[in-house]
């Protein structure tokens, strides 16, 4: 199946979500729910497998894979409250999980082998991989290859070798027969056969009969509902997908960044432009949450920091980065401190990265009195530059450090904070140009393994070079290098990153003896 452009409410901001991890607990989250839906919810026992030198071997217990696979096993969504409790909850309810750290042959460090033993007749396997900012793909069930991102409504199915009637011309004629389908994948394993027949609303049983043909009947059929929130349909086609596409037209060069992201968007999922704001304004509602709930105080006991967002307003002496520098910083600590009490935040564009563009541009919009509406067009401008980033390098620092995750989130808040700012489109690229160019070969070393530190210095860096090279740009200094080509650098910087340095917690402050002493901690407490 052909790539489909990304999303911004799908593969840039989102999802709204408890844990410390998008590409740990909210991917996990979506991986349990399809499983789930899988088995309509009667789950007994599964066994989650992670290859040692991946990352998740040593971060999934610290960054909440655990959480969100368990509570994905019971149905529960990425903000569910009922997540902080889902390790307690399950053999109350009858469910066995078991996590193991087992050699296998792995082309992605976030790799999921699962093993879900439904009754003593059967025992399927699946492997899933967590792609960044809690997208996920299921590529294989019990030795057939499949691509299941969770954007359209999957009916699979399942044929004995023997029972298959194949041919050729087989995808054609279902195609025929189905017209509604937006994709049809067959696929070969040792003992079966697996369609997965793709669609953009849930098949009927009438639909089903049309498939069956020559009276060959699937030994399965499995059906199985989106898990993102903007669907996927066949022939989508969006208007641009770089940088230099907007540059190069005039027609586009003269629209806000705003408005073209909207544009895009609308191509995109099919929403008119209401409903593009109305999801835009709805995050920013979550953010504003997450920043009054994280300047009230936290608590959480499974993590490094206490309660410290409101310490710079306490403060009594001098500061000297003046009144915007502290609602910034203080901002960007109270939506961490949310996130590290599994409280709901936002993640923009991962939650390691979730504080750096939305503490920034809810402090400078709060700085200038500016309106909800207003702050929506920013962050669907921030979504756009996401776009050109997801559609062109990855935000999962397991896969290119953290400046993938925190140097994203800084150009995308450069421009945001651009488009506040009333600046042209031209100057919003370049803004994210300039801030991305400064972040490139940012580590990614938690200590711990846990996103607190120093993942919330690094969010406060985004937060304050965002603000550095808005006010650049908008001055109109030359960024040298357009945003494409820098986004081309950072992922091919990110590509050379050894992999201790890319959140596996092998190398840099994740193995120092202060964070081996915070770690050790920790342990004793979980006791």
């Amino acid at each position: 199946m052909d790539k489909l452009p990304p999303s911004i409410f799908n593969d840039v901001i989102g999802p709204v979500m408890r844990g410390p991890s998008s590409s740990h607990t909210a991917a996990s989250v979506r991986i349990g729910r399809l499983l789930h839906q899988f088995y309509g919810g009667r789950l007994k026992k599964v066994i989650f497998e992670f290859e040692p030198q991946g990352s998740l071997a040593t971060t999934y217990n610290g960054q909440g894979s655990d959480i969100g696979l368990v509570g994905g096993l019971m149905g529960m969504d990425t903000a569910d409250a009922r997540l902080i409790d889902a390790l307690k909850m399950a053999p109350q309810e009858g469910l066995a999980v078991e996590f193991k750290i087992t050699p296998y042959p792995a082309e992605h460090p976030n790799t999921y082998r699962v093993r879900v033993i439904a009754d003593q007749a059967r025992e399927d396997s699946f492997t899933f991989i967590s792609t960044g900012g809690g997208m996920i793909e299921l590529q294989e069930i019990n030795g057939a290859a499949t691509s299941i991102k969770g954007d359209y409504y999957e009916t699979l199915l399942f044929f004995g070798i023997k029972d298959f009637n194949h041919s050729d011309h087989l995808a054609a004629d279902l195609k025929y027969n189905l017209p509604t389908a937006d994709e049809i994948q067959i696929s070969k394993a040792a003992y079966h056969y697996l369609i997965d027949i793709k669609s953009s609303k849930p098949l009927s049983e009438a639909d089903l009969a049309k498939l069956f043909i020559n009276d060959s009947k699937p030994d399965r059929v499995v059906k199985l509902e989106p898990v993102l929130p903007v669907r996927s349909r066949k022939d989508i086609t969006v208007p641009f997908l770089s940088a230099a596409e907007i540059i190069e037209n005039k027609r586009y060069r003269q629209k806000s960044l705003a408005d073209l992201a909207i544009i895009y968007e609308r191509a995109r999922s099919g929403l008119d432009q209401k409903a593009v704001v109305e999801m835009a304004c709805s995050l920013v509602r979550v953010m504003r949450s997450a920043v009054k709930d994280g300047l009230a105080g936290t608590d959480y006991r499974d993590r490094i920091l206490g309660p410290q967002a409101a310490t710079l307003n306490s403060y009594g002496g001098l500061l000297v980065g003046g009144m915007l520098n502290r609602r910034v910083i203080s901002y960007i600590t109270a939506i961490m401190e949310t996130k590290s009490a599994m409280g709901v935040i936002v993640a923009a564009p991962t939650a390691g990265s979730c504080a750096g563009l939305p503490g920034t541009i809810l402090a400078v919009a709060d700085e200038l009195s500016l309106s909800e509406d207003e702050l929506a067009r920013a962050l669907l401008a921030a979504g756009l530059i996401g776009i050109f980033i997801a559609a062109h390098s990855t935000f999962a620092a397991e896969e290119c450090g953290c400046q993938a995750e925190c140097g994203s989130g800084s150009g995308m808040a450069a421009a945001a904070l651009v488009q506040l700012a009333g600046g042209s489109s031209e100057k919003a690229l370049a803004a994210a140009s300039l801030a991305m160019q400064n972040t490139i070969g940012l580590a990614c070393d938690p200590v711990a393994n846990r996103v607190e530190v120093p993942c919330l210095g690094k969010n406060i860096l985004a937060g304050m070079n965002a603000l550095a090279a808005a006010d650049m740009a908008l001055a109109g200094y030359d960024q040298v290098i357009p945003l494409d080509q820098t986004i081309a650098a950072q992922d091919q910087v990110g590509r050379l990153m050894p992999a201790a340095i890319c959140c596996t917690g092998k190398a840099g402050l994740s193995v120092t003896t202060a964070s081996e002493a915070v770690a050790k901690r920790l342990a004793e407490n979980d006791k």
